[in-house]
């Protein structure tokens, strides 16, 4: 990623969303690629909020078929089906799901990454792999 509009100056709320979906998917030559680089960057900051499901005998090192969120009172999940992927949002209240959609990519990872970002003002174990993530902190 070459990030240097994505790079933040300070504050967590200066990335800009649009351009860091466009580069995140950009990058990605294909999704289990993109999925796997959420899972490497989000994982410890997110703990178990994040859920990842693995295709194959050797689950923990295997393909990954579906990446689920939980962020505040959404859960967001990422299903690869083939060469596609199925993205869902849904949201709860009470612990209560009231309503699911479905969306694409694109509409998915501008929601995780908008949620991030709030939750980067607050924590900043997420800021940090929210960085990461945008500025190319996979080497």
């Amino acid at each position: 990623m070459t990030g240097e509009a994505l790079e933040p100056a300070g504050d967590p709320g200066d990335f800009d969303l649009e351009l860091a979906v466009s580069s995140l998917a950009a990058d990605a030559t294909d999704v289990a690629t993109l999925l796997g680089l959420l899972v490497a960057q989000l994982g410890s900051s997110l703990g178990n909020r994040l859920a990842v499901e693995r295709a194959g005998l050797l689950r923990r090192s295997g393909e990954i078929k579906a990446v689920q969120v939980t962020l505040g009172d959404d859960l967001l999940r990422a299903e690869v089906e083939g060469a596609a992927v199925r993205c869902t949002i849904g949201h709860s209240s009470g612990g209560i799901r009231i309503r699911s959609e479905q969306v694409d990519m694109a509409a998915w990872l501008k929601r995780l990454l908008g949620a991030l970002q709030t939750e980067a003002t607050r924590s900043e174990a997420t800021r940090l792999a929210l960085e990461n993530l945008m500025i190319g902190g996979t080497q």
